[in-house]
């Protein structure tokens, strides 16, 4: 058993971690460490918005913090309204007061079993880790911990290549939407905003500066120009044939071949979304079946078809976005971003168009930039990583996704894992690939904490 472990990241991952370990009897106290970075522990990057109009893609059943109790969210949700189904996609920031209140409870269980938690509300700067332990630096702090800990949540976007620097200093060029989201204020203004990318949060970020901005109308850029595919209103009955799918799938680790696989299946089911979903648990026992050459082949030809189809849009904002485009107020264009500056009118856009060869250009008020996560370590400025990975701690996915690492989490180095250096979360995208929902994060939580209290 662990008896002092340091949790970096205090978001969600990192709250949900916390609580699985304050949530069982243990013969001697704890002693954690969660060091929180600023900002409201728990609620993170994801959940940090305070508009109602940004919703969860997961519905309110799956939305539970602890995975003994999956149905907690609904639970903690029917009590201020007993009309709210298992089935509804709720607002992010009611799930973010959820996971507050459930953090604020666990820590006030901490107290009155004798455990010793610490919350470090800055970021940790630099760690050393060893075969009985790891060395934590912070300001000029230096602490010493049986286990630790990377709960970081996906890293701060970077600019896009060939964006100019002055138009980055004009504020014009957002590369963080959600702290833009949360300071802008209504504006009648007729801007013209162009969105780059049409995933999950560029929705978020349409929806949000349409209703604040009534007279703005919007352009988003994507490779492909499609949104995410919708959820259905009623979750679907689970898909008949997947254990024999996913048998003949692991048989044939083959990335054409799964792609065929899926094809066939979804012929012959009434909605396609049965099968996705019924990947889900087994995606990464799937993943690490992979060899490095399929991997690769999937992350440059389907990744994008994947991504639309698992990570789907509530009913409700897909017709918001409908809406917005019936009244002429957002178009949507395929192309790839060929750089931003900053002209004499404002920002101005280049982009290449699907099947063209040469450039246009679109002057717009704001480019609001995204892409999807940055889980590419290399490169990076987050000093932590910078510093694991300069000194040869850990080793960044060849493809961009995160922390090389074992399947439990343990992070690698040389040639081997760390006995007692760990991430959960996105981090683990490249050895998970499914990693980034709250249903994968609180089972990595709860196994994580299991193995620390167990050895």
């Amino acid at each position: 058993m662990f008896r002092r472990v340091a949790i970096i990241g205090g978001g969600a991952a990192g709250a949900i971690l916390l609580s699985e370990l304050l949530e069982r009897p243990t013969p001697q106290p704890l002693h954690l460490d969660w060091y929180t970075g600023g900002g409201t522990p728990g609620r993170g990057i994801a959940y940090g918005t305070r508009s109602v109009r940004h919703l969860l893609n997961v519905r309110a059943a799956s939305m539970g913090m602890f995975a003994s109790r999956p149905n907690g969210f609904l639970e903690y949700m029917q009590k201020r309204d007993p009309e709210i189904s298992g089935t509804d996609f709720l607002p992010r920031c009611w799930y973010g007061e959820y996971l507050e209140g459930e953090t604020a409870n666990a820590l006030a269980r901490a107290k009155s079993q004798g455990h010793d938690v610490r919350i470090v509300p800055y970021a940790v700067e630099a760690m050393v880790p060893e075969n009985d332990g790891v060395t934590i630096f912070q300001g000029e702090t230096t602490t010493r911990v049986e286990a630790a800990v990377l709960a970081l949540g996906t890293l701060p976007p970077r600019p896009l290549p060939n964006v100019d620097d002055a138009v980055l200093a004009s504020g014009r060029y957002v590369t963080q939407p959600w702290p833009m989201l949360a300071e802008a204020k209504p504006d009648t203004q007729a801007y013209h905003v162009a969105v780059v990318g049409l995933g999950l949060t560029a929705v978020d970020v349409i929806i949000e500066l349409a209703a604040l901005w009534p007279n703005a109308r919007f352009t988003a850029i994507s490779r492909h120009g499609v949104m995410p595919e919708v959820h259905q209103a009623n979750a679907s009955l689970p898909f008949e044939d997947s254990e024999e799918l996913i048998e003949t799938m692991r048989d044939a680790p083959d990335i054409r071949t799964w792609m065929r696989l899926l094809r066939e299946a979804i012929e012959h089911t009434d909605d396609w979304r049965r099968v996705i979903d019924s990947l889900r648990p087994h995606t990464p026992a799937l993943w690490q079946l992979l060899p490095q050459a399929d991997r690769a082949r999937f992350l440059r030809h389907a990744r994008w078809a994947w991504e639309r189809a698992r990570h789907r849009l509530p009913q409700e904002a897909a017709q918001s976005i409908a809406e917005l485009e019936q009244q002429g107020r957002l178009q949507r264009l395929r192309g790839r971003l060929h750089g931003a500056t900053l002209a004499e009118r404002g920002p101005q856009l280049a982009y290449m168009p699907q099947s063209e060869h040469q450039a246009r250009t679109l002057d717009v008020d704001l480019i609001v930039q995204s892409v999807g996560l940055d889980n590419d370590i290399r490169g990076t400025q987050h000093t932590l990583l910078q510093q694991l990975l300069t000194n040869g701690h850990i080793r960044p996915d060849p493809f961009g996704l995160g922390i090389q690492a074992a399947p439990d989490g343990r992070l690698l180095h040389d040639n081997s894992a760390w006995p007692r250096l760990y991430a959960i979360g996105s981090m683990l995208r490249g050895t998970l690939w499914e990693s980034t929902a709250m249903p994968e994060i609180r089972q990595q939580a709860r196994q994580l904490a299991d193995r620390w209290l167990a050895e």
